[in-house]
């Protein structure tokens, strides 16, 4: 699963996401859910989800902060599940 916050700080929103399942037990495929899997990227870790990386910090350059561009607060998680078979 890939969260990306408001801010660096994991206690802020979550803006955009993408959610990846190697089980092959959801069918669901990214971009097509219209509701976010965690409020905060703290929400994720206290369900379990483990947290892989972070963006570096980039400070913004002043009059540049609500110019469009690629989103810069991306956190990885994974989440460990048992095989069933």
């Amino acid at each position: 699963m890939v969260l990306y916050l408001k801010s660096s700080a994991l206690d802020t929103g979550v803006v955009a996401w993408a959610f990846y399942d190697g089980t092959g037990k959801n069918s669901h495929m990214s971009g097509d859910q219209a509701e976010v899997p965690y409020k905060t990227g703290l929400h994720a870790l206290r369900d379990g989800w483990r947290l892989i990386q972070a963006s570096p910090l980039v400070t913004h350059e002043q009059g540049s902060e609500f110019q469009t561009d690629y989103l810069k607060y991306e956190f990885f998680f994974e989440k460990l599940v048992e095989d069933d078979s």
